[in-house]
């Protein structure tokens, strides 16, 4: 004979869902679920880590290149800016050659001239210079070399004029023309 009476109505349905003796559950699955999770959290933990830090020196080496770069642009910018300087123009313009302009006069749309025009002024021609001689010339004289020597403020004074490269046979005249940079 069974120990439980038997049980009716609404009783032995609801007997039904509950199972009849308490199973007890397997601890083993459960305890390396435990462990799996632990240890994927961790080892997530660490790589997270390590992209971290690498981003780090990443952004480090960056911001010291960043200011290297920033540097360097204002270098040049304060170079720029003393060779746009008026003085700097005008003592490379006489260096080159070039003269002041005279009076300029204007036109309207309708043709007519406003104001009266005069011609640049007049430069010896020693003073004018030769594209070979020009050539030789640096390209923007350093500040501290022409307040150095009062020879170097002089457009003429110690440069020379090179003459011209005698044609080899074969070789037509022209050839042996030097070219003017940008032509």
């Amino acid at each position: 004979m069974s120990r439980k009476p038997r049980l009716k109505g609404r009783a032995a349905r609801l007997a039904r869902l509950f199972p009849a003796r308490p199973r007890q559950a397997a601890r083993t699955p459960f305890v390396l679920l435990v462990v799996l999770l632990l240890g994927g959290g961790l080892i997530g933990l660490l790589v997270l880590n390590s992209a971290l830090s690498e981003g780090s020196f990443k952004m480090d080496d960056l911001q010291k290149d960043t200011k290297n770069l920033t540097d360097e642009e204002q270098a040049l910018q304060r170079d720029i800016d003393s060779y746009s300087a008026p003085d700097a123009l005008q003592r490379r313009a006489r260096e080159l050659g070039m003269v002041p302009g005279g009076d300029p006069a204007f036109l309207d749309p309708n043709g007519t001239v406003k104001g009266v025009p005069s011609a640049a002024a007049q430069r010896s021609p020693a003073a004018v210079r030769p594209p070979e001689a020009l050539a030789t010339l640096p390209a923007f004289p350093s500040a501290g070399t022409a307040a150095a020597s009062p020879a170097a403020a002089s457009p003429t004074a110690g440069t020379t004029v090179p003459e011209p490269a005698a044609s080899a046979p074969g070789v037509s005249p022209t050839a042996a023309t030097p070219t003017t940079p940008g032509r």
